[in-house]
């Protein structure tokens, strides 16, 4: 069997990625903070024939969420697919403009997006390579290609981490190990800003299927409108 780690796992992308790959055939581990909001998921999963199992832990713990991704290799025989997605950064922090920006207005930023994922990656990366096989996927807004001043913090951070994976990319390069970053350039669901441009989610994750499978040569993908 294979399987497929999301970290920051909700009901909108990340049930869509969830069941874009549990229709492959892909068990699925859903890690974030809230245990019953989990649970919902996976029941929802599990009526539509899709295994999967709850691993809680806040991506701000370091030593949690590297035991839920170790628990979820353990459940399911390893982990294929790592996507780490954390959500909540919009509503758990204070938005900042660049010249309003003070370090501890990015600092927050930091931990959540470039240091969650790089402990992620920690956690599931050796077994890939020893494997010579696996896929790493890391999601931001596009506000980390092309930032708007604000959120100029936020879009610090995210871009710290846009950087980081294509860099991971070209360092896995030949070793059966794909990195790559998919930026979003949407609102999901519902726009928060008139006319801004909308998308469902489940027309944004078949990205991350084609990441993994025919499109690994590529470092990032951009879904736009």
């Amino acid at each position: 069997m294979t399987s497929i780690a999301i970290v920051g796992a909700g009901p909108q992308l990340g049930l869509a990625i969830a069941r874009t790959f549990g229709s492959h055939g892909f068990d699925v581990a859903l890690v974030s903070r809230n245990r019953d909001k989990l649970d919902e998921l996976v029941g929802t999963l599990t009526a539509e024939g899709i295994p999967a199992a709850a691993f809680p832990a806040d991506v701000l713990d370091r030593g949690a969420l590297t035991q839920a991704l170790k628990d979820a290799a353990t459940r399911f025989g390893g982990i294929d697919v790592l996507e780490y997605s954390p959500v909540g950064t919009i509503g758990s922090t204070t938005l900042t403009t660049p010249t309003a920006t003070q370090p501890s207005d990015v600092q927050h930023e930091m931990e959540f997006q470039l240091y969650g994922a790089i402990a992620a990656t920690r956690a599931v990366l050796p077994a890939m390579r020893e494997a010579g096989a696996g896929t790493l996927l890391f999601t931001t807004g596009a506000g980390s290609i092309d930032p708007v001043p604000q959120v100029g913090n936020v879009n610090a951070a995210a871009a710290a981490l846009r950087n980081w994976v294509l860099n991971l990319h070209k360092e896995l390069d030949g070793t059966g190990v794909q990195a790559a970053h998919v930026g979003i350039d949407v609102s999901i669901g519902m726009s928060v800003v008139p006319g801004f441009p909308t998308a469902q989610p489940e027309e944004i994750s078949p990205v991350y299927w084609d990441l993994h499978t025919t499109r690994r040569d590529q470092a990032e993908l951009v879904f736009s409108r």
